[in-house]
């Protein structure tokens, strides 16, 4: 009775019913997911013996851009957990942003988090949202493959979100808007800046946040639990000028509304000092901490495990 009242657990934008089985489905190969990288990292692989400095400065810029202002403060902080608030025409400049980072649509992007995070919420977690294969099976089930349920619960996107004309042409499109980067690109740097800009930076990005995924729910800082819950977020430390804050996992599982993830002692966040500096422009008001989320059930503070580097990590993993 226990672990079926665990399975029936449901979040804001997911609604498990009593057919609901969060246990019973199957990985499979996800053909536009799959296709799209593997000719991302074609066009990326090829492009790099005919690039030079000018290249590889776009490349970081655009990176850190999309990936920063993108991915972490527009899709994540903002689209996801609504832990601040801003003008509609920012919110939409970051959330297409994010968009450029390829990994899916608004709506894409949306379902995708909070599935996972619905799963890891119950008493058993299925290996696939879990993270819970090995280190190269984990790599093509998250970069290829989706996992389908064969009894899902519910799923509901808020209405101001699914009825925006714009993210339903996001939505729609969001493959294809690498293209207008990519005729700038073309403009001014010919084929190998689109190669670099834009298939090398999509497969770093979607590899990148994967491998931050795959880590943050295996070993690193453990500063909380919550208890009764078969997977648990790490904090992984000295990544988070190239996660721009996303690697304090442990602390993003603790308070996920929080729109400061590194909120203890030294604990770099860029994405929330963004927000920061929108908000001295008035651009973002209703800033989420901590001490303003409700506290998750069985969450508890304990005391720091040892920290590992990522290459310890990477190592374990291959036992």
């Amino acid at each position: 009775m226990e672990e079926r009242s665990a399975i029936l657990e449901s979040t804001p934008r997911v609604l498990a019913t009593s057919e609901t089985d969060n246990l019973s489905g199957n990985i499979r190969w996800d053909a536009p997911k799959s296709l799209f990288y593997i000719s991302m990292f074609v066009i990326g692989v090829w492009s790099v013996p005919f690039t030079g400095l000018q290249d590889w400065l776009f490349f970081f810029a655009l990176t850190g851009i999309t990936i920063l202002m993108g991915h972490s403060v527009g899709m994540h902080r903002l689209l996801i957990h609504r832990s601040f608030e801003t003008p509609r025409w920012l919110e939409y400049v970051l959330v297409y942003l994010g968009v450029l980072v390829g990994m899916a649509g608004p709506f894409g992007m949306i379902r995708q988090h909070d599935m996972r995070d619905w799963h890891q919420r119950q008493h058993h977690c299925p290996p696939h949202p879990s993270h819970g294969a090995g280190f190269w099976q984990d790599a093509y089930w998250q970069l290829h493959c989706r996992y389908e349920l064969d009894k899902p619960p519910l799923f509901q996107i808020e209405p101001e979100i699914r009825q925006s004309r714009f993210y339903l042409f996001l939505e729609k499109t969001w493959m294809l808007q690498q293209l207008p980067p990519a005729i700038i690109l073309f403009l001014i740097g010919g084929l190998p800046m689109v190669g670099l800009c834009i298939g090398l930076r999509v497969v770093i990005s979607l590899t990148g946040h994967w491998v931050v995924g795959h880590f943050a729910h295996k070993r690193g800082e453990q500063p909380w639990v919550i208890e009764g819950l078969a997977v648990q977020g790490y904090n992984l430390p000295y990544l988070s000028w190239i996660t721009f804050g996303e690697n304090w996992h442990g602390n993003h599982h603790a308070y996920p509304e929080s729109a400061k993830l590194g909120f203890g002692d030294k604990q770099n966040d860029p994405g929330f000092v963004f927000i920061q500096v929108l908000e001295r422009f008035g651009l973002t008001w209703g800033i989420r901490l901590p001490h303003d989320c409700d506290r998750r059930k069985g969450l508890k503070r304990v005391n720091l495990r040892p920290a590992n580097t990522l290459c310890t990590i990477f190592a374990r993993n291959q036992v």
